[in-house]
Parts: C-alpha cells; structure tokens; sequence
C-alpha cells in the first residue's frame, strides 16, 4: 500500500502536514454590526481609499497568505432574502474589486481577494478585471466566488426573477433545486473565466518594433464555451495572467455549494462549529472533488472564524458585551465566534488542523483592534509553536498557497506545469 501523501492539499493527505495558511476577511468596520461604533474604528475613512490600503498593510506585517473584501449588489441588511431599514449600521460599500486594484501598487507579498456576484454579471467582464488585477500586483490575484439568491440584487438588472427564498424556504426540496441551479451556473461562470485566462498563451506577445509584431495571431484562441447559461466566443482582451490562472475561491455551508468548491475552486472556505463536523465537511469536499475528476489536483480547504481577541478571556468577553450592547443583541454568525486570546486562538486552529484544514480565514470583529491582534499576537504565537512563515517564501498568491501555475490547455507547442515563483 503506498503511503499516505505528505500534500497538506490532496485528500490522502495526514492531518496536520504541511504549513499552516492564514486569510483574513475584511468588511465594512468589521464583522460585528456595531464595529464602526468601535473607538479602535474610523467610520469617516470607510470610503477612503487610505482605509484599506491600512488594512492590508498591516495584515501584510503579519505575512499572511491573502485578504479578502466582501462585496454584493446591493446595501447590506441584517435580513437574509431582503433589504431592511435600519440606520445604525454600515450601509454602502465600494467595488471590491476597484479596492483591490487600488491596494496594489501600495503592497509587494500579500495576495488580493475581491468578491465578485457572479448571478448577475458577466464571466467575460470579471475574467479581464481579475486578470488586470493580476497584472497590477504582479501575480497576486484571486476572486470569491459568490452566488446570489436576493431578488432585490436581481431587480437592479432586469435580467431574471429569482425564486422568493428565506431561511425556511431554502433547504426544502424546491428550494434546494432552485440553489443547484444558481451553483451550477457559477460553475459554468467560473470555467467561462478560466478557460478565457488561458485564451492567450504565455508568449502571444512578441512587442518587436523592429518587426513590426506586437501579437502573435496564432496563440489567441477562441473559447468557443457553449453551455445552459453562457455562450462565449473569446478570445479575453487582456493577456493571460502571470499567475496563469488567479486563484478562485468561495465559501460554503452545506452539500451544493461543497460541489462547486469540489469542482471550480482552489481554496474553498467553510464554516464548521467543531473538529467533528470540520472533519465531516473536508470529507465532503474532497468527495466533491473527486467526482469532478479532480482527486489529483490541489485543493484548499480553510475554516472560517469570527475572532474577538483580548489580553485575557475577560478582556475579550467585556469587548465582545460592550458591542452587542452597542447592537441592541448577541452577534452570531454563520461562522462559529471565538472570544479569547491570541494563544487560545492558536491552540483551536491547531486542533482544527487535525480535521484536514490546511488554513484558516478569520473575520476581524473590529478592524480596527482584532486585525493588529492577528497580527501582533496570534501570528508570534503560531510562529513560536513553528507553524506559520517568518518571511514571505513567494512573490505570488499561487506561489504562497503551494499551488502549481496551470500550463495553458490552449498552448500549440508541449508545455508542462512549472511551479508558481
């Protein structure tokens, strides 16, 4: 019998093998409803540019592997399937992706993960802005994937009604046939978008002026995608990325979307409330992956958490009292919440690690005071204990993630993957 692999990526993988991946998520002030409220936030600098480029920064400090920006198509509302009036919370956003565009220039190791609906826009679109995010940042591009079922973001477009779904609705039989076929759409979204990254090979530009040659004709391709939901000619406007194929991402809660992250993604985020049920979703996923036929390739499993961290567990607890009664309730999540310190925050992703998670994405509850804590407290501590980087080992996302950088399926001449640099 051959023994099990040491790829903290594949599903043969032993638990707890291989260097421990850290994300955070960033939105609005942070993840609790009143974080703007917060004397660590400064809500007059939401919509600055100056306010995530701070952000990122100091999650690069922290040498973490990449952020994320939260986006949608419509205001934010504390309801699942409709807008809501409410005044005392953070309404508005900027483009996730323009941030990340934007945050570039200002960073050199960290990758950039925007959000992206793709239930109502364009794969083409999306395809050239992350694959000029790429080149912006030199190879550090992703995007999350994320499907929506709000009627109110489809009315923006006109395009579509979208079954009436609440948290009732949503897990019976026609509800969950309505879900798999948003999924399955992004699925095709999601292989439009690949398929259109490589529609340039690696050396279709020849930019010779004595020649007269900027392109070579012959390494465009036309996609020819014909599917249920897109009909795509290509070939992409933009050249193919650095990274080849940016990193695409999604989270996940329960079986449909576990197979679009089995099928379509390199990292997929998950939300599990214990090391038994994290265990029971990364089997899942990795049965997902392997009835796409993608057993082989590498896939990235990371554990969602909303984090409240304090000097002592006291400390922590009063922060985390103090909002919710700024809030007027209990925060919850979708995510389980951890309210502790830095060393109690390590010692959980560790035996979370044990279920086959090879990383984490963690959800500051205040930008402003729980991200520098990641940074200053629970990074130190993972590296005291020797499982997180004390430099940055690759200049991309691929790279940091130990994800091959794809060989173009398009390519005329014999190419194989080359690791990502």
């Amino acid at each position: 019998m051959p023994a099990p692999s040491s790829d903290p990526l594949s599903p043969a993988a032993p638990p707890g093998g291989g260097p421990l991946h850290l994300a955070v998520a960033l939105d609005d002030a942070g993840w609790h409803p009143a974080a703007w409220r917060d004397p660590a936030s400064r809500p007059g600098e939401l919509f600055e540019a100056r306010h995530w480029a701070g952000l990122v920064a100091e999650a690069e400090r922290g040498l973490l592997d990449f952020v994320t920006f939260e986006d949608g198509l419509a205001p934010q509302s504390s309801r699942f399937e409709a807008p809501d009036d409410r005044t005392d919370r953070v309404r508005g956003r900027l483009d996730a992706v323009l941030v990340a565009a934007r945050v570039a220039p200002l960073t050199r190791h960290i990758g950039l993960v925007p959000t992206a609906v793709v239930t109502h826009t364009e794969p083409f679109h999306l395809s050239k802005a992350v694959a000029t995010l790429d080149h912006v940042s030199r190879g550090r591009a992703g995007v999350r994937v994320r499907v929506s079922v709000r009627q109110d973001e489809a009315d923006h477009f006109g395009r579509r009604t979208l079954p009436r779904l609440s948290p009732e609705t949503i897990n019976t039989a026609e509800g969950q046939r309505a879900v798999g076929g948003l999924f399955q759409e992004a699925g095709d979204y999601v292989e439009v978008a690949r398929r259109l990254w490589d529609s340039w090979e690696d050396d279709a530009e020849i930019r010779d002026a004595a020649t007269g040659r900027f392109v070579d004709r012959d390494k465009l391709h036309y996609i020819d995608f014909e599917g249920p939901y897109f009909s795509v000619k290509g070939p992409s406007i933009t050249p193919r990325p650095p990274q080849g194929q940016p990193v695409v991402t999604a989270l996940a809660h329960s079986s449909v979307p576990y197979a679009l992250v089995g099928q379509s993604a390199d990292v997929g985020y998950v939300t599990p409330h214990s090391t038994g049920e994290a265990r029971a979703i990364v089997a899942e996923v990795r049965e997902a992956q392997a009835a796409a036929g993608r057993a082989a390739e590498p896939l990235h499993v990371f554990g969602d958490l909303v984090v409240f961290l304090g000097s002592s567990q006291p400390a922590a607890e009063e922060r985390r009292a103090r909002l919710d009664d700024l809030a007027g309730a209990p925060y919850s999540s979708d995510a389980e919440v951890f309210t502790g310190t830095p060393e109690g925050l390590a010692e959980l992703l560790l035996d979370r690690r044990q279920a086959g998670l090879s990383g984490f994405r963690l959800r500051p509850g205040v930008h402003g005071h729980d991200l520098p804590a990641i940074v200053r407290g629970l990074v130190p501590e993972l590296q005291r204990r020797g499982v997180f980087r004390r430099s940055y080992e690759a200049g991309t996302l691929r790279g940091l993630l130990g994800l091959p950088r794809p060989a173009n399926r398009y390519a005329t001449a014999e190419a194989t993957e080359v690791s990502a640099s």
